[in-house]
């Protein structure tokens, strides 16, 4: 009885969860590299004065909502083999909307307008003080992913493969709900070249105002940062923790049970 009491509970919670379609709220939250320095949201681009935060330490951060929506925000240094004081550096800015296929890959889709980059190659540059600052658009295409709890750090860990199959560098559930600025255009140019995600005018509209418009809102947005409903995530709920570690344990007893039936 015992027995057809742990297949019931294998078979109706633990496995069904593990094969579960790819979700969304998955991959809901702010994930950051090991450094710990880069994360998306208005302390990496400030879209009113259209300004690229440094930050102390290279890395990465992508940020995902359960209804589709993205941020990224990457520091990147790479040496120069040839020469060592000739690193290239870039900042990066990002955000759209994604989409999780039935494969299980992900597809990221920017707003054309709003992508952002600095890039600081000095002894490639007429300038080697002086970094250039461009538009950039980039969509983005990951081959899988991997979420798990890491067994180390006690952290919900994201493991995403890139187009190629290389696996990324690990992210750490950092905040949940996701540290983002707003998911609109934040610098739309004309409707044409806006995304569907993006606000739109009726004709005959000011395009002045609708700036002026735009602008307010991300003003207000920015002055409210700092009280998002944004949750530090540091390590796992310890509840969380238990469950999976129980669910875990529960299921290497099953299979040892059914092997020993076997025998």
């Amino acid at each position: 009885m015992f027995i057809t009491s742990l297949y019931i509970l294998l078979f109706t919670i633990i496995i069904p969860n593990i094969l579960a379609d790819p979700s969304m709220e998955e991959l809901e939250g702010t994930w950051t590299s090991k450094s710990n320095t880069v994360f998306t949201g208005p302390g990496f681009y400030d879209p009113i004065d259209e300004l690229l935060i440094e930050p102390d330490l290279p890395g990465i951060s992508y940020s995902f909502t359960k209804d589709g929506h993205f941020e990224e925000a990457l520091y990147r240094v790479v040496g120069n083999p040839k020469n060592h004081s000739c690193p290239v550096a870039s900042v990066t800015y990002q955000h759209g909307t994604y989409e999780i296929l039935t494969n299980g890959s992900i597809v990221l889709t920017p707003i054309a307008v709003d992508g952002r980059q600095l890039l600081s190659d000095p002894c490639n540059q007429e300038n080697p003080n002086e970094s250039q600052y461009v538009r950039y658009v980039q969509p983005t295409f990951f081959k899988t992913y991997q979420k798990y709890v890491d067994s180390y750090h006690g952290r919900w860990t994201l493991q995403i493969y890139q187009f190629d199959g290389s696996k990324m560098q690990p992210l750490y559930l950092a905040y949940q709900p996701p540290l983002m600025l707003p998911t609109y255009a934040l610098n739309p140019t004309d409707s044409a070249s806006e995304t569907a995600s993006t606000l739109r005018s009726n004709g005959g509209t000011n395009k002045k105002k609708r700036s002026t418009n735009i602008k307010n809102n991300l003003k207000r947005s920015l002055e409210n940062s700092y009280r998002t409903n944004a949750i530090k995530r540091s390590f796992i709920d310890d509840n969380k923790f238990d469950f999976y570690w129980w669910c875990s344990v529960l299921s290497l007893g099953i299979i040892s049970s059914f092997l020993f039936l076997k025998k």
